[in-house]
């Protein structure tokens, strides 16, 4: 693919992704039931999907479905299509469905689009905060049409660092255990409860940076971009990328101690 193509199809994406996420985000605000409740549970009674997440991720699929039929598609909520373009979707449709459900506003609609396992693009739409975050690989990364930038980094002891927890309980007690040893090491902890939003923090400077294990694909894959394109580093243990074992967030400088001491702390695993 010619340079010129490559930026046509990059375009192509972000403009269909942004639809995609204001159009579900627009729906999810606006049409959350008063007596919203588990439409069904996952890997334990408190890893819930709600009706909302199923109705949200068929309105982004079908939006796909229609605009590019021959992309593959991989969704949370069971969505996976292997597609003929090369192209691939990674949607969350509710990134922080436990804060939706309880009417808390840190949750996000999630999309980014990948090529032959490369993300091009990725947006993250937060409608309780009124922003969107998005990025195109080498075109750096904005919130609403502001461009994103991470903090300048401090030392480790002097980092605000955001984090969340597994939904297994023999998982959150270690994450636990291995957070009670660093808390002493920064200069506090943030858990907002949606992995999206936590990584575009890092993008825009509300966190310093941002650490945790158990993410899929879907909790990442736009959010990683847009924190690369504003300036972090992002990774799993060291010389690893990120995974579901571990993922890390931050700027150069303090991602390297972090990653570091995480790793001492055997933070990727339970």
């Amino acid at each position: 693919m010619t340079a010129t193509a490559n930026d046509e199809l990059k375009a192509e994406l972000l403009e269909i992704a942004l639809d995609a996420a204001h159009r579900a985000g627009a729906f999810l605000r606006d049409g959350r039931p008063d007596d919203l409740g588990v439409a069904a549970t996952k890997s334990s009674a408190v890893d819930v999907v709600t009706e909302m997440d199923i109705a949200s991720e068929k309105l982004i699929t079908g939006l796909l479905a229609e605009v590019r039929p021959d992309d593959g598609v991989l969704g949370e909520e069971g969505a996976d299509v292997e597609g003929t373009s090369g192209v691939q979707w990674v949607i969350d449709p509710i990134d922080g469905t436990v804060n939706y459900l309880y009417g808390l506003p840190g949750w996000a609609v999630s999309i980014a689009a990948r090529k032959d396992g490369e993300t091009l693009v990725g947006v993250v739409h937060a409608p309780m905060r009124g922003e969107t975050y998005r990025a195109v690989l080498g075109g750096g990364a904005y919130v609403n049409d502001r461009p994103a930038r991470v903090r300048p980094a401090p030392d480790l002891a002097l980092a605000l660092v955001g984090t969340g927890f597994g939904y297994l309980a023999d998982r959150r007690t270690r994450q636990a255990e291995v957070l009670g040893q660093l808390i002493s090491q920064v200069r506090d902890i943030r858990r907002a409860g949606s992995a999206a939003i936590d990584l575009c923090d890092v993008a825009t400077g509300r966190l310093d940076a941002y650490y945790e294990r158990g993410l899929n694909p879907w909790d990442y894959a736009a959010g990683d971009l847009i924190a690369r394109e504003a300036g972090a580093l992002t990774g799993g243990r060291p010389g690893d990328p990120l995974s579901t074992d571990l993922t890390v967030a931050a700027p150069p400088g303090l991602f390297e101690p972090l990653q570091a001491r995480l790793d001492e702390l055997g933070a990727w695993h339970d």
